[in-house]
């Protein structure tokens, strides 16, 4: 086997990530989700759909992906963004699984029994909230309604306070081979300030019995700028996961957004660090994390260098979608549950936000798509090259002018030109045949990305977004 050369430490200065902590999209999709508009509902959605199931699409149908969204949590994290229902009532579980199944009774209506599904993810709030009774009902009822086809990546996230070594014995019999684990900080000061306690030992038991099951890939999901945070602390935190060697790391940054969530009004904004503290945050964590051997995926992923995310990269093949990173191919989306948002087509949908909006539509045997997007021309070409750009960190201009007959000098005259600042920080070069993102230019790659968003552009709008560092 050929050795994997290790992971080139990027060239990162104080003044350099200073200059970038400004807010911007994660680009998870192009336009992002605050672009939505309600005319796109129910009704456009169902078209959509029967677009796919007639073959009536471009290129012939893609694979089909399905994202559940299952909403409900025993208790609020402060930092949470999700959208969720903190109770600690389980019998609501039953009555909700009641509605999925409705909803997929929709969507077969419409595209037929045994859609092949390359892809299967269970979010939330706290997909292991349901018990290992409904987490059985669950799957066997999507198995029923779609196939699950050969090497599908079946994934679910996990708060390690509700799992067991034996609840994950019983994920890996219902399918499951990949797993999430919301870790955040292991630091105890700075998890009593968030209100999610769970020591550093439960964890690693977890993570013990999860590679002892035989997991394909396990995942820690991490956040930086949480309140009581230090540098040093988070460092520890660093280590520790390090320690721990999950397959893939995910690493936030924090975004303190008490206008938009409720939760978070629970921080108490004097205990969060400061920008400079943020910066040494990030800086410390892409050190510490290659140096521990991790390869750099993009934006805010990691993985070993023998992990499939980690593959993709080197062999150009990644993608990008609603739950970040992807090794598969661009896949139409269905996703189900109470606000989960899917991709169908040249268009996103997402449904109602509230738990009673949700049931009342489903109910009344009708989507419960409440605003999406019905994708221009324009977004079509634009999201070629933010997805260009986020995941094979090139754009070539020849193969976008060749798919969307345009001229790209022309079309994109203004964005060219503006990225001379970021060329000038050493984070792309404009070739005459395309961008390049630099190696440095990889780890701000979304701020590449924004160069191309006609709605960045037009508004300057940004407040609504997490900071890029």
């Amino acid at each position: 086997m050929a050795k994997i050369a290790a992971e080139p430490v990027p060239v990162l200065t104080e003044a350099m990530l200073r200059r970038l902590d400004r807010p911007g999209p994660r680009y998870t999709s192009y336009p992002t989700a605050d672009r939505f508009v309600e005319a796109f509902g129910p009704a456009e959605y169902a078209q959509a759909l029967a677009q796919r199931a007639s073959g009536a699409t471009v290129g012939g149908k893609p694979p089909l992906s399905l994202y559940i969204h299952i909403p409900f949590c025993e208790s609020v994290c402060y930092y949470c963004a999700c959208n969720k229902v903190i109770t600690k009532h389980h019998d609501k579980a039953a009555e909700y699984l009641d509605v999925l199944t409705q909803e997929v009774a929709l969507h077969t209506a419409v595209l037929g029994h045994g859609q092949a599904v390359s892809q299967l993810h269970l979010g939330g709030g706290t997909p292991t909230f349901l018990s290992d009774d409904e987490l059985t009902r669950l799957m066997a009822m999507l198995r029923e309604a779609f196939r699950l086809a050969p090497g599908a990546e079946i994934s679910i996230e996990v708060d390690p306070r509700t799992a067991t070594p034996e609840r994950l014995q019983h994920f890996a019999a219902l399918g499951f081979n990949r797993l999430s684990f919301g870790v955040q900080d292991f630091d105890a000061d700075v998890q009593k300030a968030v209100h999610r306690v769970q020591p550093f030992d439960s964890v690693q038991a977890l993570m013990q019995s999860a590679r002892a099951l035989g997991y394909e890939s396990i995942n820690a999901d991490l956040i930086y700028g949480l309140p009581r945070q230090t540098p040093e602390s988070f460092a520890r935190t660093i280590a520790q996961v390090a320690e721990l060697r999950p397959d893939r790391i995910a690493l936030y940054s924090y975004a303190h957004l008490p206008q938009r969530f409720k939760p978070q009004r629970r921080i108490i904004v004097e205990q969060l660090p400061p920008p400079e503290h943020r910066v040494k945050m990030l800086g410390g964590a892409i050190a510490g994390f290659i140096a521990q051997g991790y390869t750099y995926i993009g934006m805010d992923h990691f993985a070993l260098p023998g992990d499939a995310l980690a593959a993709a990269k080197r062999q150009g093949r990644l993608h990008r979608n609603f739950q970040g990173y992807s090794t598969q191919p661009d896949c139409d989306l269905i996703a189900l549950g109470v606000s989960a948002i899917g991709r169908m087509g040249a268009t996103y949908s997402q449904n109602a936000k509230t738990i009673d909006e949700y049931y009342d539509a489903v109910r009344q045997g009708q989507f419960p798509t409440v605003r999406g997007l019905a994708l221009s021309r324009d977004d079509l070409v634009r999201r070629a090259v933010v997805m260009a750009l986020m995941c094979q960190g090139r754009l070539d201009f020849e193969s976008i002018e060749l798919a969307h007959l345009i001229k790209m000098r022309d079309y994109f005259k203004a964005e060219l030109d503006d990225l001379a600042e970021l060329q000038s920080l050493g984070l792309c070069e404009l070739r005459a045949d395309g961008v390049q993102v630099t190696a440095t230019g990889w780890y701000f790659v979304r701020a590449v990305a924004m160069v191309f968003d006609r709605h960045l552009r037009a508004d300057q709008v940004r407040e609504r977004f997490s900071r890029i560092i």
